[in-house]
């Protein structure tokens, strides 16, 4: 017998960057040490506290309460009709809640609204940018709106984001990538403390993807609280310190990737023989919940992997050492017991009931 552990949590994975030296200079200015800070930093720069919103006597938002902290990368998961978009245009205070605080680096977003947007740079849904106007001209457009913005910092930004050889360029030339990297200069003209990511991976292409997380982790790395919004949950669980999961108005979870996988979901998978002893004893037990949805709750491979005689569990870990000296009391040859931690989009689906992502 075996008993074998199958992490699939993808947690810890970094990647190297070459725009360290524009970020320095970028943080110098936004009075962030050179050195940047680590992501154990506990300075709360995001406090959303007991907000809900309702919108023509229906409540489409709960009690949501979440903080974001200097340096860390936080993710927001939620399905159609979650609340996840509403959520995000309360921060940046396109609608306001019914109830409850929006606080940004210690201003409250709905009473000082001008203060704490000070503090925000954001993309929400898509890049405001001008196809006519070449990418340094729509950034000339935008830093005249925020006092203290001068050519200098245009600059600064554009190295930032790597769009230095085709800044003057028009950006109807520009790929689906460099109008995402354009709005997130943008974003980062008025050096703001929160960085607001709705879909920033949204249609590009695997090297432009890795390309966009390997910068957000270089923003968080260097002191830059970063909130972001994705469908792809894989990319999520890759990119993110911790995250919150929404499902109808409501947060369900929130705490760091592997630490909610850990916490949430207990599985094993069984080898038995004979395979119908052994489920009868598991189907007995109180301690054992069986899995009938194996292939929407675990990843393929394992699934593929297991053969058709497995037998799929969710369970605590403590109480397999004496399931298996039940069945091999009973005569029951235990071949394998292999647990499993589920990838973050098998947590969701499980969290969610299987609902749609937006």
């Amino acid at each position: 017998m075996s008993i074998q552990s199958a992490d699939k949590t993808g947690a810890g994975i970094t990647e190297k960057s070459t725009s360290r030296d524009a970020l320095s200079s970028f943080h110098s200015a936004n009075q962030v040490g050179s050195g940047g800070r680590d992501r154990s930093n506990t300075e709360t720069v995001l406090s959303v506290q007991h907000v809900k919103k309702r919108i023509k006597r229906k409540m489409i938002i709960h009690d949501v309460t979440f903080d974001v902290r200097a340096g860390e990368i936080f993710g927001f998961l939620g399905p159609n009709g979650a609340g996840k978009t509403t959520t995000i245009r309360m921060l940046v205070d396109l609608i306001k809640p019914t109830e409850g605080t929006i606080t940004v680096c210690g201003h409250n977003v709905n009473r000082d609204p001008e203060q704490a947007l000070r503090h925000i740079g954001s993309i929400v849904e898509n890049p405001e940018v001008y196809s006519y106007l070449t990418g340094w001209e729509n950034l000339e457009h935008f830093a005249r709106m925020q006092p203290g913005v001068d050519e200098q910092r245009i600059r600064e930004v554009v190295e930032l984001v790597r769009l230095d050889r085709r800044i003057h360029d028009k950006v109807s030339t520009y790929s689906l990538g460099m109008r995402q990297r354009l709005g997130i200069a943008q974003a980062l003209l008025g050096r703001p403390k929160l960085l607001i990511l709705d879909e920033p991976t949204n249609g590009l292409d695997p090297k432009g993807i890795k390309e966009m997380r390997a910068f957000i982790r270089l923003l968080a790395a260097e002191g830059m609280a970063v909130f972001v919004s994705s469908h792809l949950l894989s990319e999520i669980q890759l990119l993110c310190d911790r995250v919150a999961i929404i499902s109808r108005g409501k947060v369900l979870a929130v705490g760091g990737v592997r630490e909610l996988v850990e916490t949430h979901s207990h599985m094993a998978v069984w080898q038995l023989e004979p395979r119908d002893k052994g489920l009868a004893i598991l189907q007995n037990s109180p301690h054992v919940q069986m899995i009938t949805n194996a292939d929407e709750l675990i990843d393929d491979s394992i699934v593929a992997g297991s053969g058709a005689d497995a037998i799929f569990t969710e369970m605590d870990e403590e109480h397999i050492a004496e399931l298996v000296t039940q069945m091999t009391a009973s005569g029951i040859s235990v071949k394998g017991v292999t647990k499993i931690n589920p990838t973050l989009e098998q947590l969701f689906l499980k969290m969610t009931e299987g609902e749609i992502l937006e």
